[in-house]
């Protein structure tokens, strides 16, 4: 079993990379013996090959251009009228270039009518609404307009990338101003007009000054010299290129993102393609793996029907090394999960699978559940026997569902992948059985059916059952002796394993078992009070709009918004039409009440379904209790993370998110106490770059926002005014997330000028953190990493990169990265020290919740105060910093109150 986390998409562009790789000059070369052309393929290929190594993604397509006209020429024949024909040599590759694409089993698309651009767009937004990560692989400047937090691109002949931040710094505009900038500048190659003599720089700085391209059009008498003059001249065409600039999200396609899940390859096909273009390295690779792909075959699997193969087996386990092992059971969620087989291996190419209760018509009898466990339990339970698993902290609850307690748990193939490559996006078995092995393991669909025809696990016949599940235990076994030598030869990566992400595996399966009480009572006391002020919010709205309209619905507030009441249009949508989104809401909001309302509505009913009435249908009916599966393998940083339900986005700052966590509660006889690290982060921070001011203002609990204030701008700090100790705090936790000039100029509101003077003053009193930025960023390039105080590594490749953009986003991924995965670090080990206490001195209380950087405690109402000094005691002793480390522990009848 895995930790769940966004699963990738990753559309390519296909168009883009088939003219790119023509274009390689050695790649022109490339040519059959019968002298046809096959550079072009090669290189596409290649790129491809690449991307899914570097990102396993879950679904994955191929985008080309359909032959054919497309509504763009529709609305201006002169549209790439420039463009000159594509040349035979490379025509001629396109047919064979499908061809492999297709044998790989990589969904390739091709959609008439429109372009290639279009059907990603589509595609990308879809999945991003759904809360997936998209990954578009082009050249083409024009996807920058698609990206948002979800949505990144990368250029795999480059290797660069760009996120949100590294399109503002690569253009000068934000991703969302992204159509406005190109229909200034215009595309000579699509032929789009844009404005003559506008080049990047000059549509940059328009877009700055006036906002939008509206806001230009509305004020374009303003704008001096030529450029002002061609921009007037180009009034007329400008909405035409903009048309022709955006990219359509809105398609109605007949895939979807889901079904874009690649299938396994056809290798006669490919065989016979990479023959026919003599590709001999990759008709090598065909030859090598083709005996080992039916993995499952070769290998000696047993099934274990009778106690005297049990016991034979069990002998074997006892005289092991090491014995990796997995379970197979009747439902994902732990608090549910029955007890359906489990799998053992001690050495690579064996296993045994011993099925417990597959109950199809005419399985065959099997050892019953009962005497199984007695026969297993004791070596189960036997510390001295070390024991492997993948994901291993779900077989620990199952088993402990069984009344079995797993003891001896040493390694974690799962956690080995994410302690040496924390930035990889997958860590399931499935992927690293390819990526390390070589080896196409049985899915789960394999043997159980998808979707609708899905049977559960018991139902499955033991024939097919058997060699999954045994897999399931011999290929851990394998990544464990693939990954533990290159984690065992680094200190830093061995010691956050073996001391920090082991240990804390039964720490958080006691937590998740425990879980966490909720008054059902008041959260659907809460649900009905939201569903009133949502009436009454959305009253208020129809009153503002002057007419009743759906609230939920973009189409109708743009028309509202914009059409009928004639408010200025500060975003677009990739469509073209003026965009609802929050962000463009929230700076209507400040001089207009409607998108105030539509805010207040929205932030509201998010509480409502997520929280008021989703919590109440996840307790469990047999604990009377909510219970979250963290997961140690999510983060790039080591935070861990939650879900099913995620505990750690309960909003705090909002009266409605704390009366949420009212419904938190303590059982009868007990209270919850709270304890949270105090500004945590900032305190490593002066720890790591020993500067002298922040460690003084730190040693002296001062109020540290005050006191930067105090040096910032040169005052006393009891002379600080509280808007400086906002910019102040501002700039103490911008600067740890690599927040630039432009962004802290955003979030306070004030001059570009103004904000780089800030930054500028903090550096002057703070020498010491500026010098460690500088030596982080250094050690990062020469290294590739960075480290925490414990020696968990974050691998940054990117801060190489040729392209800026990509090379300033992971110089701020690097500054953070320490401060961040040290904060991480530290409560974890705070955890396993408490969770050590706590065992130790009984008394019945546990910990129930990990949020960030708090604990939450569930304690016996006489057993308050012991426990507070343990809890205080342990997290601040959990790392040696050179500035103490404060803890705020609070007490209360629910998590508000404690908080």
């Amino acid at each position: 079993m895995t930790d769940s986390g966004d699963e990738l998409l990753v559309l390519i562009d296909g168009s883009s990379y088939l003219y790119r790789a023509f274009h390689v000059p050695n790649l022109q070369k490339l040519s059959n013996a019968q002298g046809e052309p096959t550079g072009a393929v090669y290189g596409v290929i290649n790129m491809v090959r690449k991307l899914i190594q570097e990102h396993h993604p879950a679904h994955i397509a191929v985008v080309f251009d359909a032959p054919g006209k497309t509504f763009r020429d529709e609305l201006y024949p002169a549209y790439k009228a420039n463009r000159p024909p594509m040349p035979d040599e490379l025509r001629c590759q396109i047919e064979p270039l499908h061809a492999v694409i297709r044998a790989m089993g990589i969904p390739l698309l091709q959609v008439e009518g429109v372009e290639a651009d279009d059907v990603i767009g589509t595609l990308a937004r879809k999945a991003a609404e759904r809360g997936r990560r998209v990954l578009i692989s082009t050249g083409d400047k024009d996807f920058a307009q698609l990206v948002d937090e979800r949505v990144q691109l990368v250029n795999t002949m480059s290797g660069t990338t760009l996120d949100p931040a590294g399109v503002q710094e690569k253009f000068g505009v934000p991703a969302e101003r992204m159509i406005d900038f190109l229909a200034l500048v215009g595309d000579s190659s699509d032929n789009i007009p844009g404005v003559p003599g506008v080049g990047p720089k000059t549509a940059a700085k328009w877009l700055g000054e006036y906002g939008s391209l509206e806001g230009l059009k509305a004020d374009a008498t303003a704008v001096k010299g030529k450029a002002g003059e061609n921009l007037r001249a180009s009034l007329d065409q400008l909405e035409l290129s903009r048309q022709l600039a955006t990219i359509r999200c809105d398609l109605e396609l007949e895939t979807d993102p889901e079904q874009l899940a690649p299938s396994e390859p056809d290798t006669e096909s490919l065989r016979e393609l990479f023959t026919a273009m003599q590709f001999r390295s990759w008709l090598r690779e065909l030859d090598e793996a083709a005996p080992a792909a039916p993995a499952a075959a070769q290998a000696d699997y047993e099934t274990i029907l009778d106690e005297e193969r049990l016991a034979a087996w069990i002998e074997k386990l006892r005289g092991a090394r090491l014995v990796a092992l997995d379970t197979e059971t009747t439902s994902l969620d732990y608090m549910e999960a029955q007890l359906v087989g489990i799998s053992f291996a001690v050495e690579p190419g064996a296993a045994a699978y011993l099925p417990l209760a597959h109950d199809y018509p005419g399985a065959p009898e099997q050892v019953p559940l009962a005497r199984a466990l007695e026969l297993l339990k004791p070596l189960l339970e036997d510390e001295s026997l070390p024991k492997l698993g993948h994901h291993i902290k779900y077989d620990l609850n199952v088993l402990s569902n069984a009344g079995v307690a797993l003891a001896g748990v040493r390694f974690d193939s799962m956690l080995e992948s994410y302690v040496l490559e924390s930035t990889a996006s997958r860590h399931d078995m499935d992927t690293l059985a390819l990526r390390h092995l070589g080896r196409t393991t049985i899915r789960y669909e394999d043997v159980a059916g998808k979707g609708k025809k899905q049977i559960p696990f018991n139902a499955v016949d033991l024939e097919q059952a058997a060699p999954y599940a045994a897999e399931d235990a011999e290929v851990t076994l394998c990544l464990h002796r693939e990954l533990w030598p290159r984690l065992e030869a680094e200190a830093g990566p061995r010691a956050v394993f073996e001391e920090i992400e082991v240990p804390l595996i039964a720490v958080l399966a006691r937590m998740e078992r425990a879980g966490v009480l909720v008054d059902v009572a008041m959260l659907r006391r809460q649900s009905g009070e939201i569903a009133r002020r949502l009436l009454e919010l959305e009253r208020q709205a129809f009153e503002a709009a002057g007419q009743s309209f759906n609230l939920a619905s973009p189409k109708q507030l743009q028309e509202i918004l914009f059409e009928r009441m004639g408010l200025p249009v500060l975003a677009k949508t990739p469509t073209g039409q003026p965009s609802t989104a929050e962000s463009v809401l929230q700076d209507l909001a400040l001089d207009y009440p409607l998108p105030r309302l539509i805010l207040d509505y929205r932030a509201l009913a998010k509480l409502q379904s997520t929280y008021t009435d989703r919590l109440p249908e996840q307790v469990n009916a047999r604990s009377g209790r909510i219970h979250t599966s963290y997961h140690q393998a999510v983060t790039a940083t080591g935070r861990l993370s939650s879900s099913d339900p995620n505990l750690q986005n309960i909003p705090v700052r909002s009266d409605e998110g704390r009366r949420i966590r009212r419904a938190f509660i303590a059982p009868p006889g007990h209270r919850l106490l709270a304890a949270d690290y105090s500004q945590i982060e900032l305190r490593i921070m002066a720890h790591l770059s020993g500067d002298e001011r922040l460690l003084a203002a730190f040693a002296a609990n001062a109020d540290i926002h005050r006191a930067t204030a105090a040096e910032v701008f040169g005052l006393k700090p009891d002379a600080v005014t509280p808007e400086q100790r906002r910019a102040a705090k501002a700039i103490n936790f911008g600067l740890i997330y690599g927040m630039s000039p432009f962004g802290l100029a955003r979030q306070l509101g004030i001059a570009l000028n103004d904000a780089r003077e800030y930054v500028e003053r903090y550096f002057t009193r703070y020498p010491g953190v500026q010098a460690y930025m500088e030596q982080t960023r250094e050690q990062a390039r020469e290294r590739g990493y960075v480290e925490t105080l414990f020696g968990r590594r974050l691998h940054v490749p990117e801060i190489r990169a040729r392209n800026a953009a990509q090379r300033a986003a992971a110089e701020r991924m690097a500054i953070n990265a320490p401060m961040q995965g040290t904060a991480a670090d530290i409560i974890k080990r705070a955890m396993i020290a408490l969770d050590g206490w706590l065992a130790a001195r009984g008394g019945g209380a546990r910990m129930i919740m990990q949020v960030h950087d708090e604990l939450v405690l569930e304690v016996p109402e006489d057993g308050v105060e012991p426990v507070r000094e343990a809890v205080r005691s342990c997290m601040q002793e959990a790392a040696e910093l050179r500035v103490p480390l404060l803890v705020d522990i609070g007490v209360g009848a629910n998590w508000d109150q404690a908080h």
